[in-house]
């Protein structure tokens, strides 16, 4: 269940790095990303850190390329499941950057990103399959122009600056699941 944007199965986190939608912006696009703080390291915390801008950049050598950056998503399923928001679905997260779907430009303002803890080499973890399809269900129900047609990878919406969720993400699985779990509500 959702309130004012908030799931009711999700950690809460609140994330300084969003704003409000445009007022003519329908909710209509979910974005799959994947994100491992340092890349290919999981379970460190430095993912919760940089979304809420306490990443300590002094702690890895690749975080230095993170320093000063202000990103966000609104939900984020680890290796394990657990899922945090971050950010309500209701407001606009900063995970798209640059990008574009179906002719329409700035994908934050009518999208909803949901990062998983991964790379796009690694295989995702079945129970991250099962939490993204339950996550996904309920969000296709509380915003339904959001369809099977209507989601997409970080790289449809920005093929030239990212690759995620990457060639080890499997769609046909996710989406066959989605379909089925989506007749049950």
């Amino acid at each position: 269940m959702l309130s004012d944007g908030w799931w009711d199965q999700a950690i809460h986190a609140f994330s300084p790095n969003f704003n409000d939608r445009p007022e003519e912006s329908d909710i209509d696009l979910l974005v799959i990303h994947n994100i491992s703080l340092p890349p290919g390291v999981y379970g460190q915390g430095y993912v919760h850190d940089l979304f809420l801008n306490k990443l300590d950049c002094s702690l890895h050598p690749y975080f230095k390329s993170l320093e000063n950056l202000q990103v966000s998503a609104h939900a984020f399923i680890e290796r394990d499941g657990c899922i945090t928001q971050f950010v309500s679905f209701d407001k606009r997260a900063w995970h798209a950057g640059r990008s574009v779907f179906d002719g329409r430009s700035e994908c934050n303002d009518f999208s909803i990103g949901i990062e998983l803890e991964g790379t796009d080499d690694d295989a995702y973890t079945d129970v991250q399959y099962r939490r993204l399809v339950e996550l996904s269900a309920v969000i296709m129900n509380t915003y339904p122009k959001i369809t099977l047609d209507r989601i997409a990878g970080h790289s449809d919406i920005a093929p030239e600056r990212k690759t995620d969720p990457g060639p080890s993400f499997n769609w046909q699985f996710y989406k066959s699941l989605l379909a089925q779990n989506i007749l049950k509500i």
